[in-house]
């Protein structure tokens, strides 16, 4: 399995959505694995209403949005209108925005420094509400990315869980764009899997039957189902 064979982008539309949800059928056909273990995070960062709302009417629910504040803007309304939507954070979190970011979010995918885990372990108390929550792991260890380096990454896991009283359900990668995914993938899948952690959040529109291949649990598809930003 290579990235090349990922859905093809083809633009906001049920028929999008169809052709990812195929495609993630085919790769856990291949992968011998049921797809039920496999989430689909449908990327609506950048999207209007108007724009993600189709989606939502072709049975997508989980969503997947970068900035805490472009998410307080419009979905709300949306959750307000359609049963069943959680919304999973997967861009980089600001201590500041951490009481928005645990009642708004079901998921939140970008837990890389202590100063985060303290602000969470602060507001999960507080607001009695407890969102999943994924270490993002720098893996090709890039330095203009957020994340914790893969030789770092067990002592923070421990230091989530036991310094901060975290719990911590899997990693989040983003391989570097200029090199095959696959290896990446598998790292963190190893991080992971020695730490007790059951979910691994990777892969994107061009790569996540290559993610799922090596064991996402989640992969967040934008391009290949709302079409280019």
């Amino acid at each position: 399995m290579t990235e090349t064979n990922a859905a093809p982008v083809t633009g906001h539309s049920p028929n999008a959505l169809a052709a990812v949800e195929a495609e993630i059928v085919r790769a856990c056909k291949e992968a011998r694995r049921d797809r039920a273990s496999v989430t689909l995070i449908a990327v609506s960062k950048t999207f209007a209403a108007d724009a993600i709302i189709p989606v939502i009417d072709a049975g997508q629910r989980v969503f997947g949005e970068n900035r805490v504040q472009e998410a307080k803007g419009k979905w709300p309304a949306l959750t307000s209108a359609y049963s069943g939507i959680a919304l999973h954070l997967i861009g980089p979190l600001q201590s500041n925005k951490a009481k928005e970011a645990v009642a708004l979010f079901d998921a939140i995918h970008s837990v890389d420094r202590p100063s985060i885990c303290q602000a969470l372990a602060k507001e999960i108390e507080s607001q009695n509400r407890h969102p999943e929550l994924f270490v993002q792991i720098n893996i090709g260890e890039e330095p203009q990315k957020a994340g914790i380096a893969p030789g770092e990454a067990d002592a923070f896991i421990a230091s989530c869980r036991d310094s901060y009283g975290l719990t911590i359900s899997g990693l989040m990668c983003i391989p570097p764009v200029d090199e095959p995914p696959a290896a990446h993938f598998a790292l963190t899948a190893k991080i992971a899997e020695r730490n007790g952690l059951k979910k691994l959040s990777m892969g994107m529109s061009a790569d996540f039957a290559t993610a799922i291949m090596l064991g996402a649990t989640h992969v967040r598809v934008g391009s290949a189902i709302f079409g280019h930003r």
